[in-house]
């Protein structure tokens, strides 16, 4: 792909993030099936992992091997039938898991594969970032020793998480809000595909900025009642990525 080639992205506005938001709303009551179906993927694995235990071995090798990996292919899905309602089709099963299975000779298992790398690396930062500030002090185990986290080095520790773990978090989110409906709709590399992305939140950084927030709060709200928000939270801001991406990425 030459420059000329290149994909050019727009200026956003507010309105559009209300926009896209109510277009994924009315994708998701168009095939819920659909939204249910793929969003139980994230349901399922979040449950796993709790049962597993965070903070032990296991989960963070599932969590930064197994699941990022899995996780595009699911939101491939969502994107898949936001285009077939966009032109007009109605989405069956096997068309639209048939589109999702060959993505994994395309560049989507790229991008997964850098989700991995970032995870990787965020779970060895918040590591250090512990025992930066608590290495050195007295805990038998996180659940018995919350005393520990209201010291002043304790506190220090979760600001330095916040702040870390927000930074990177917003960075990943600028690799990959357009990056990866973009590499299923066109034939690009994942690389041209996450300068664009990244060149679209540059361009509209407060935009972004409040999508990424609205996006980090009805999350976790959606993960209060035993994960069962995010059968309704993954579909709406899922479709609504597709719709963000064709507006931002004519």
């Amino acid at each position: 792909m030459t420059a000329a080639d290149e994909p050019q992205t727009i200026i956003l506005h507010r309105s559009d993030l209300l926009a896209v938001l109510v277009a994924g709303w009315r994708d998701f009551r168009r095939a819920p099936q659909f939204g249910l179906f793929f969003s139980a993927v994230y349901v399922v694995g979040g449950f796993f992992l709790t049962w597993l235990g965070a903070g032990t071995v296991s989960w963070v090798l599932v969590t930064s091997l197994g699941f990022p990996l899995i996780a595009p292919f699911a939101a491939a899905g969502l994107y898949e039938v936001s285009r077939r309602l966009e032109r007009g089709e109605r989405p069956e099963w096997l068309a639209v898991l048939g589109v999702v299975w060959r993505e994994r000779t395309r560049q989507l298992p790229w991008l997964g594969a850098i989700i991995v790398i970032y995870f990787l690396f965020w779970t060895f930062l918040a590591h250090m970032i512990f025992a930066l500030f608590l290495g050195l002090s007295t805990m038998t185990h996180i659940s018995d020793s919350w005393e520990v986290l209201l010291t002043v080095n304790g506190l220090m520790m979760i600001v330095a998480e916040l702040v870390v773990g927000g930074v990177l978090a917003f960075v990943l989110f600028a690799l990959t809000v357009v990056s990866l409906p973009m590499v299923m709709d066109r034939e690009v590399d994942f690389v041209t595909a996450m300068v664009t992305s990244v060149q679209m939140v540059r361009a509209n950084l407060s935009v972004m900025l409040l999508w990424a927030a609205m996006i980090a709060v009805v999350t976790f709200i959606a993960l209060i009642p035993w994960f069962l928000g995010l059968f309704m939270a993954l579909p709406v801001f899922g479709h609504a990525t597709w719709h963000l991406y064709r507006r931002a990425v004519p």
